[in-house]
């Protein structure tokens, strides 16, 4: 009877929750786009590469979040809409990487272009949200309100001497004088090579970043260092007006008045606006007739299949598949992926030069393009970054923990019995011997030299030249280019044409892979609604660590810290 009664709750909460989303989903159902209407950008929160629905988002119980391809295809497309007279944008705490901003930038100058109107508000301007408002005809500031410019810093956290304390060495083979990721178990401080890396790159984002609102805003570039250097975020709304850093300063009631009169209507009307993500729905497919351009998304950490990232497995069997398929006749590849396994990023590697002889292929490098994530984007026919991209680190490096002190501060002993010398490797309980500490680094060095040769064959370099820009360092998007890392400075939407430029077709639509996956999809994957609802997001951050600790993969091409524009 107990049995009974659970399968019949279970039956009832099952069926009642698949009503609710069909409910919820017919109740949702885009309109059609109004004419006179308003593109409202508001963006805030954490922005994924792509977006996704989850059951979370249907039942109303987790905000949608939005993706950058559903930012810019909207962008994209009411360029073109007759029904669309122009863009409010909104920026909020807006967490995302620099590139992705940029590349949202880009897409509003271009839509710009077309003669429509983008008008930006906030009562306060993060420095990336500023960035990207520089891009509208006209910025409004509350009157109240604050705009933080303030410059590029680089932190990052040195565990050594919490380690010593704790009674834990780890135990770093690595080959890369710039790569840098050991340093925080075994440096106090920034080694001389990571300073000189890490204060080239932040300078040249800065200036990138910089001369973009220099040009946008037609300040002066020292004008607006000065501004950096005066904390310009402590300083009241009309200094910044003053500065010519803003256009307006108004409340919003005021801003939608101004927006009533763009249009041309009385100031008391109600603007007919639509969210991104509703105007992304009503579109209709752009996958029918002509040839096909397949954009294939590799977002995230590279590894065996062990976390939210790159899945290699599953990556390389879509490569595959698209090498087959014969309505595919170009292949971008969009990496924003700071690295990881050395092993699956060769096995990338590997499907993409497979794919490669029968397909163009193209890379779209995103926020991140570095370290593996460099590994399976060098070998593509072209590369195409932001100038704010993070790429190169062209490096290996593995961490081996030795946890006996700690173990003898707490008295536990440990011995072993063994066949041979490294039966019992990695002993965490004790240092390697020095015969294994010279058979692991040989181990890393092998996989560096792999690397680099893969680096060099696929950018047609000099392996002595490649080298003087390998060694970890890192490069923004900018430099990449001027030292052959990348070919040219674009966005997603240029890589595609180029694709379509190279593979020669001048009829072609344009098709996301992998597929996303549907609501049903999301509802199985997805963790109940207790558990996902009630688990601190402390707790999954610390088991995501937990799970890339334990990666069989002991070479590791990974990037060592996550830079965005605060």
């Amino acid at each position: 009877m107990v049995l009974a009664a659970f399968v019949g709750m279970f039956a009832f909460l099952f069926v009642g929750l698949v009503i609710v989303l069909v409910f919820s989903a017919s109740a949702s159902a885009p309109s059609a786009v109004k004419e006179g209407s308003v593109l409202h950008l508001r963006l805030e929160g954490e922005l994924d590469e792509r977006s996704q629905e989850s059951v979370y988002t249907s039942l109303g119980l987790a905000d949608y979040k939005i993706g950058l391809d559903d930012i810019l295809l909207a962008i994209s497309a009411a360029k073109t809409d007759d029904n669309i007279e122009g863009i409010f944008l909104e920026p909020g705490a807006l967490v995302c990487g620099s590139a992705s901003l940029s590349e949202i930038r880009s897409a509003l100058l271009d839509f710009r272009s077309s003669g429509k109107f983008v008008y930006a508000y906030s009562g306060a301007y993060t420095q990336g949200a500023y960035f990207l408002s520089t891009a509208a005809d006209s910025v409004f500031l509350n009157p109240s309100g604050t705009v933080d410019w303030r410059g590029m810093a680089y932190r990052c956290s040195f565990y050594k001497r919490l380690l010593e304390k704790v009674g834990i060495e780890m135990q770093v083979v690595k080959v890369g004088v710039y790569k840098s990721f050991t340093e925080q178990y075994t440096n106090e401080k920034m080694s001389d090579a990571n300073r000189e890396q890490m204060k080239a790159f932040v300078g040249d984002i800065w200036k990138t970043v910089s001369d973009s609102v220099a040009v946008a805003r037609n300040i002066p570039a020292n004008v607006l260092q000065l501004a950096a250097d005066s904390m310009l975020s402590f300083q009241s709304a009309d200094s910044v007006l003053a500065m010519g850093m803003v256009d307006v300063l108004a409340y919003r009631d005021e801003v939608l008045k101004c927006l009533n009169k763009r249009l041309g209507k009385d100031s008391t009307a109600k603007i007919p606006t639509i969210s991104p993500t509703d105007y992304v729905a009503q579109l209709l497919p752009s996958d029918n007739g002509g040839d096909e351009v397949a954009v294939v998304y590799a977002v995230g950490e590279i590894d065996n299949g062990n976390t939210d990232g790159i899945n290699t497995e599953n990556l390389s069997k879509e490569l595959l598949k698209l090498a087959n398929n014969d309505e595919v006749k170009a292949v971008v590849l969009r990496v924003n992926s700071p690295g990881g396994s050395a092993y699956g990023s060769e096995q990338v590697w590997h499907a993409l030069q497979v794919l490669k002889q029968k397909k163009t292929l193209v890379v779209s490098m995103g926020d991140y393009a570095a370290s593996g994530g460099y590994y399976i984007s060098c070998g593509a026919d072209l590369i195409v970054a932001d100038p704010l991209t993070i790429t190169g680190s062209i490096g290996i490096f593995g961490v081996i923990p030795n946890i006996g002190p700690l173990a003898d501060k707490i008295g536990l002993d440990y011995d072993v019995v063994k066949t041979s010398e490294g039966a019992d490797f990695p002993r965490v309980m004790g240092p390697m011997t020095p015969v294994q500490q010279r058979r692991v680094q040989n181990y890393v060095n092998n996989g560096y030299a792999l690397f680099t040769k893969r680096c060099a064959d696929g950018r047609k370099m000099d392996p002595a030249a490649l080298e003087a820009i390998a060694q970890g360092r890192v490069w923004s998007g900018y430099s990449a280019v001027r030292i052959g890392l990348v070919d040219t400075l674009g966005t997603l939407s240029d890589a595609t044409r180029i694709a379509a430029d190279l593979a020669n077709l001048s009829d072609y639509h344009v098709k996301d892979y992998p597929a996303k996956p549907t609501l049903w999809e999301s509802m199985m994957e997805t963790p109940s609604l207790g558990t996902q609802m009630f688990a601190p997001k402390e707790f999954e951050r610390e088991k995501k660590a937990i799970e890339q600790s334990l990666k069989l993969d002991i070479l590791q091409a990974a990037l060592p810290f996550n830079l965005v524009i605060e």
